[in-house]
């Protein structure tokens, strides 16, 4: 596996700096080279809207606030960060894993937008997507809290990666079930807590609903709902799913996060294995293995 991160500070950099008229375009050329994270959308995707939609900077306001972001992420190395961890990340994986498809990856690391209150408040100033073989893709506001994750973030998603990487676990987005997604998430989590200790490895958005025993149980209640459409509700909860379009189940945000972990904690204590042996295991195996432990029926 090759990791390229795109040194996309000194475009940023560029982008706030330059005439209002002139924004749109340099920000393009800067998504241009991660491009192929859009590849599965009908048409042809405005990567300009896409940065909006996922909470990335804006261009038209709060630049001086963006400057200050920047400053921070640079002042952190947050670049030279997600580049080692991905790095020893996957060699992790590949040593767990002998002849698994590990796809070299592209990895585009942009500020989040300070404006956005559901980017802040709802998805905690951090968004991240690892779904697209060959892409991570990390947005994120410079709270502290989110530079300490920053790692581990960054593995998190690499799990995801070489996951559903071709020739490995099979992605079919009209097919894959709710548990699919759910154990993914607890799997990517564990890989994560297991890099970075179990304070920095979970998905923030996952932190406050995973004691929540109702959450957990209605989670389990839609385990074999399928199509990615239904993912907003049940994996990301209420607010995700209002947000997209889609409709609520009854969750907290974060539900399906936290209810993977609780799964993939119960499959890994019963099996002595590490999440980075578990990489490619069946989620079935994992969910029911779990519940067994856990003397949970379904």
């Amino acid at each position: 596996m090759t990791v390229t991160v795109l040194d996309t500070a000194p475009a940023m950099e560029r982008i706030l700096q330059a005439p209002a008229a002139e924004r749109e375009p340099l920000l393009r050329a800067m998504l241009e080279p991660a491009a192929g994270l859009y590849r599965y959308f009908p048409g042809e995707p405005d990567l300009v809207a896409l940065h909006r939609m996922g909470g990335g900077f804006p261009i038209d306001r709060d630049i001086e606030a963006c400057a200050e972001g920047l400053r921070l992420l640079r002042e952190a190395d947050a670049w030279n960060r997600v580049d080692t961890a991905v790095r020893e990340g996957a060699a992790v994986l590949e040593a767990a894993n002998p002849g698994v498809t590990a796809p070299d990856v592209v990895v585009l690391l942009v500020l989040g937008d300070p404006g956005d209150d559901f980017f802040h408040t709802t998805n905690l100033g951090l968004t991240a997507n690892g779904s697209v073989t060959g892409y991570l893709h990390l947005c994120l506001w410079r709270d502290p809290e989110n530079l300490d994750r920053l790692e581990a973030t960054a593995v998190h998603e690499l799990h995801h990666n070489v996951r559903y990487a071709p020739g490995n676990v099979v992605w079919d987005p009209a097919a894959v079930t709710v548990g699919e997604h759910v154990v993914s998430e607890g799997l990517a989590d564990a890989f994560a807590r297991e890099r970075y200790g179990d304070e920095l490895g979970l998905a923030r958005i996952g932190v406050a609903p995973r004691h929540d025993d109702a959450a957990f149980a209605r989670v389990l209640e839609g385990l074999e709902v399928t199509g990615m459409a239904q993912f907003a509700a049940w994996v990301h909860g209420d607010a995700h799913a209002a947000r997209f379009g889609a409709e609520p189940v009854g969750l907290p945000t974060g539900a399906g996060y936290a209810a993977g972990n609780r799964l993939v904690d119960a499959y890994l204590a019963a099996t002595g294995r590490s999440a980075a042996q578990a990489l490619l295991t069946d989620s079935r195996e994992v969910i029911d293995t779990a519940l067994r432990r856990l003397q949970v029926s379904r």
